[in-house]
């Protein structure tokens, strides 16, 4: 009993730190736990957020119906954990959730789930997250000391920098950068002490990279500093008075990690960390390939690109074709794009009626075909005039600046402004309308039929330590 009883503890610790973490770094996420400790055991489920409801037919299949899982405690360190290979991972097929698990001589299985948001730059960091879990699980396990459970708790609401650097160290070594000299911590916090420093009031913008010191002498230097006159990555303010020379240019500002180096332009050798500052937000990158983003002092698993994953299966359900379906979502999120670019605010009527509806405001002779890039460029501009720009399904823009009106809605939020409520009582009383509106602070609202398809569920908090369930009875309930 006292051993179930230390088990229910540490689950809950555990998840509820992963929960918390995750939810900083990649917005709101739930995480599940499926575990069995001794190889006879049957698989228990932690899951109090119903992150996996829909998949029980296939943890069915893969748990309950087939033992294949089942295995021998490796013979490894106490608390060390044998991660699972990719194979293990794709005969598992879970859609829409990020996984690890693995096994260790404290706890025979475990795995580990969280949702992939639709937004990730890379699932790496998110997998050495869970990753993280795993090992605290089992050393936890193993030690049988609550004193330490609520510490790992902790420990996992404040990993994005550890999780990103592995991710970047393994990425690295992967590609052949095994004997490295490049240290990936002091570059992550530079990267966040820069993009927290204003030069003359304005926020940093230009390429910082970050190479292998080996393969400096493969660049092609514009201006290089002298070896005694390098200024110091740690140098935050001086680095940051620096970017101001690749500011609005082709050239990078280049680091060993330790020092710059001068002014680079041209390809960067392999498994190089680049930073992208674009004013208060950035990007940071191994070569080309975004692993997240920053901005407010911290890093993100954001690509921050607007989600229209509701916009895109509200149109799935509309009459128009497929050709029709993508020239529109495409042309929307052009828009959406560039309003979300240019930090200022939008409403965009989507009219899927077979004649357009007659709105409010600033006519066209002839609408304009967005499908020329041409006047979806002009289109873009209009979307910076007060009020909506109003596209038909034939992706014509038939005006602007035009005026929504209608009765109280019952989702009216007054803390959502003017915009917001004004699309939702339109969208109450034409039921062959989407409006998509783009705050400028970046949120997108997506709305039909008086209802905002985007909204989120507030997640409850997790209280108490429950039994975990076998899997079996989870099923059955």
């Amino acid at each position: 009993m006292a051993r179930n009883s230390f088990e229910n503890v540490c689950v809950f610790h555990i998840l509820d730190g992963l929960r918390d973490g995750l939810s900083h770094f990649s917005g709101p996420s739930r995480a599940a736990l499926l575990y069995a400790p001794g190889p006879d055991d049957p698989m228990r489920i932690y899951d109090p957020q119903h992150l996996l409801r829909g998949h029980e037919p296939r943890l069915k299949e893969f748990y309950v119906d087939s033992q294949d899982w089942r295995a021998p405690c490796p013979e490894t360190l106490t608390g060390d954990v044998e991660g699972f290979d990719a194979e293990h991972f794709r005969a598992l097929q879970l859609a829409g959730l990020v996984s690890y698990g693995g096994r260790s001589a404290a706890v025979n299985y475990q795995m580990w789930f969280t949702e992939e948001h639709p937004d990730m730059c890379d699932l790496g960091p998110t997998r050495r997250w869970l990753e993280y879990a795993a090992r605290l699980f089992s050393q936890n396990y193993e030690m049988q000391n609550v004193l330490t459970v609520d510490t790992a708790g902790y420990v996992l609401q404040q990993c994005a920098n550890h999780a990103i650097r592995d991710h970047l160290v393994d990425a690295r070594s992967a590609r052949g950068s095994w004997d490295t000299h490049l240290r990936i911590y002091p570059i992550l916090d530079a990267v966040i002490s820069i993009s927290k420093t204003p030069e003359e009031g304005a926020w940093p913008r230009g390429i910082l990279a970050c190479v292998e010191p080996a393969l400096l002498a493969n660049l092609v230097f514009i201006a290089k500093f002298p070896d005694m006159e390098r200024p110091s990555l740690e140098n935050h303010k001086h680095v940051r008075k620096l970017l101001q020379s690749v500011q609005g240019c082709d050239h990078v500002l280049v680091s060993d990690g330790r020092h710059i180096h001068g002014i680079a332009t041209g390809n960067l050798p392999l498994n190089t960390v680049v930073a992208e500052f674009r004013g208060n937000y950035g990007f940071l990158r191994l070569d080309k390939e975004l692993v997240c983003s920053f901005s407010d002092g911290r890093y993100q698993s954001s690509n921050r690109k607007a989600n229209l994953v509701q916009l895109e299966e509200a149109l799935l359900e509309s009459s128009l074709g497929d050709a029709g379906q993508h020239a529109l979502f495409r042309i929307v999120g052009s828009l959406v794009n560039s309003a979300t670019e240019k930090k200022h605010g939008c409403t965009i009527v989507v009219d899927l009626g077979q004649k357009a509806l007659h709105i409010p405001g600033q006519h066209l002779v002839s609408p304009l075909d967005l499908q020329l890039p041409a006047l979806l460029e002009v289109a873009q501009c209009l979307t910076r005039v007060d009020g909506a720009v109003h596209l038909g399904r034939d992706r014509r823009l038939h005006g602007f600046a035009c005026l929504l009106d209608g009765r109280a809605a019952p989702g009216e939020n007054r803390a959502r402004g003017a915009r917001f409520n004004s699309a939702l009582r339109f969208t109450a009383e034409h039921d062959q309308v989407i409006v998509v509106v783009v705050s400028s602070d970046r949120p997108v609202s997506i709305l039909q039929n008086g209802v905002e398809l985007t909204a989120r569920c507030e997640w409850s908090q997790l209280s108490g330590c429950p039994v975990p369930p076998t899997l079996r009875d989870w099923l059955e309930s």
